[in-house]
């Protein structure tokens, strides 16, 4: 796929991997663009049911790369030039829909249309760690060195990790972790909730479970998502509405029929994309 990310595609599960390994899977410029072409490519990619993401080497992704903290605190020349004012809104412009580019790199995983699994090993910190909370579900090793460690450099999280935080860990642990940017094990990840699932070998389980899931309806897959996607904004009449509209579009559809004749049949399904 690139000098950044491996992509295979096999029985309908995209198999993502980052692949610099050297630098521990950190995030430079190469690698942003890496995780929003690959996200792009694959909401587009036909046959496509589900998607695991995970790093090749010591770490899942050991956050935002070295590089770019220094560049921080030692600006160029001609930026550091710049009016103060001028300086004000670089991030807060909106260059993905509702996102800027280091958010997309995230967000994209959330709408990706197929359910996103992450196996995270080694070491998740700051931007690894957002980027692991963008997948629909974790699977991560116990020993795996987890911080939301922003705040070690003087920064806040800014990769959409506030926003999908908090609707799976409690809010005072968020923010005990987020003031302070405490390492956490794997084990405790699990116990806060920031883990699906912990496991000696999360790539192995998740792709199992992505099989699974490919083996499922993609119609009603890609409703599901759609669905959970939105109950955390939705209010409640808005959210039931959705309900009913996903399921009066899959009754006595190929796929739905499909899935009652194979149960029937006591047979392998055999859905169309």
């Amino acid at each position: 796929m690139s000098e950044r990310i491996s992509l295979s595609i096999e029985g309908g599960v995209a198999d993502v991997r980052l692949t610099r390994a050297d630098k521990m899977n950190a995030l430079d410029d190469a690698m942003f663009e890496a995780l929003i072409s690959t996200g792009e490519r694959l909401s587009q990619e036909k046959g496509v049911r589900a998607v695991v993401i995970s790093g090749e080497g010591r770490a899942f992704c050991a956050g935002l790369d070295m590089g770019n903290f220094g560049r921080m605190a030692a600006p160029k020349e001609k930026e550091a030039s710049k009016s103060e004012s001028s300086m004000i809104g670089r991030l807060e412009k909106r260059t993905h829909g509702i996102a800027n580019r280091p958010q997309h790199a995230v967000w994209v995983w959330r709408e990706l249309p197929v359910p996103v699994i992450a196996a995270v090993h080694g070491t998740a910190f700051g931007g690894g760690f957002q980027l692991m909370l963008g997948a629909d579900i974790r699977y991560v090793a116990p020993d795996t060195r987890l911080s939301i460690m922003e705040i070690k450099w003087g920064l806040v999280p800014d990769m959409a990790g506030t926003q999908i935080m908090r609707h799976l860990v409690r809010e005072d642990i968020v923010r005990e972790l987020t003031y302070t940017g405490r390492i956490f094990s794997g084990e405790e990840a699990g116990q806060y909730g920031f883990a699906t699932r912990v496991t000696a070998n999360p790539r192995e389980e998740a792709l199992a479970t992505a099989r699974e899931i490919a083996g499922k309806s993609p119609d009603a897959i890609r409703a599901a998502k759609r669905l959970l996607n939105l109950a955390p904004v939705a209010e409640p009449v808005a959210g039931l509405i959705a309900e009913s509209v996903e399921q009066d579009r899959l009754i006595g559809s190929p796929n739905q029929i499909e899935a009652i004749m194979s149960n029937l049949e006591k047979r392998a399904a055999n859905y169309k994309d």
